[in-house]
């Protein structure tokens, strides 16, 4: 079973971006979905990130479009733990990752996903899982 972890960032390229960062992110993970036991892992803080904006403008149609994501079939939302937490803690302190970027990170490890897909190449410094930034 292949897991691939989506950052943030990933997911809202797949449900507001238009062009070549959308159809870079349909492209790997139609790729992935080609095996039926693989899953789409993600962090319960993407729900916030992605959440925030579509909540504060009322977008109804957009707020959906993200419930269907975050519930879909083969689509794993892990929880933010305390051991994410510590693990998190250790990634900010040594590699100087923004707090969400590291929680993330830390959520894949955790997790233990075989890719980590973000739009960020500074989140390739992290060697305890492998990233794999989109290039569109």
């Amino acid at each position: 079973m292949s897991r691939l972890y989506l950052d943030a960032c990933c997911i809202i390229y797949l449900e507001e971006a238009t062009g070549t960062f959308h159809a870079a992110v349909v492209a790997r993970i139609l790729r992935h979905r080609a095996d039926p036991r693989s899953i789409v892992v993600t962090s319960r803080l993407s729900r916030l990130e992605c959440r925030t904006l579509p909540l504060k403008n009322a977008d109804t149609g957009l707020l959906l479009a993200y419930e269907r994501f975050f519930s879909g079939k083969r689509v794993f939302v892990a929880e933010v733990t305390p051991a994410v937490i510590e693990s998190a803690t250790e990634l900010r302190a040594r590699f100087g990752f923004k707090t969400p970027d590291a929680i993330h990170l830390a959520t894949a490890i955790e997790a233990q996903v075989d890719r980590f897909l973000t739009g960020d190449a500074t989140l390739t410094r992290c060697t305890e899982v492998a990233v794999e930034v989109l290039v569109p």
